[in-house]
């Protein structure tokens, strides 16, 4: 199964731009950090939305930060995997956001991240969600794939890294 036909050129970001404004010394971290996973969750919900495959995008964010405040999609190693089943997705959507500088997202090995790759799917879909998802893990624990992503340098060098993957 080729990872590369769940997305689209539009639904893929190679400089993930986020703005925050800088944390006063006085502000606890964790608030900081929910600023942005609000932020990045934000980005990866319009990207998704781009895609002409999901319903209401401001649902969608919401859906998406929710699964995240039930545990971090931070698998580590400079990689996130934000998913959900949702009734917004019509089908199943991955989008892909490049950090060049990293951010925080609560990742387990507590690294800066720099490949998002977020995974939105009806809540019908359990099998493809599933093995998609396994797809993806697998994927990331491969040599080279992750530099691969991160080395690419438009939306069609990236869908041609996600279409070697299997």
């Amino acid at each position: 199964m080729s990872l590369a036909r769940y997305t689209r050129e539009e639904s893929i970001s190679t400089d993930l731009a986020i703005d925050l404004p800088e944390p006063s010394p006085e502000e606890h971290p964790d608030k900081a950090l929910w600023r942005t996973k609000e932020a990045v969750l934000k980005e990866m919900a319009r990207l998704l939305a781009k895609s002409g495959r999901v319903g209401n995008e401001k649902q969608l964010f919401q859906d998406l930060l929710f699964r995240e405040k039930k545990a971090s999609t931070g698998i580590g190693s400079g990689v996130a995997i934000p998913h959900i089943r949702t009734l917004q997705a019509k089908e199943l959507i991955l989008a892909v956001a490049l950090s060049r500088e990293g951010l925080d997202f609560d990742a387990v090995d507590r690294e800066k991240v720099h490949v998002f790759v977020s995974m939105v799917t009806p809540p019908y879909e359990d099998k493809l969600y599933l093995r998609v998802l396994k797809s993806l893990g697998n994927a990331f624990q491969s040599p080279g794939v992750k530099d691969s992503l991160f080395s690419a340098k438009n939306a069609g060098e990236v869908i041609r890294v996600l279409a070697r993957l299997s």
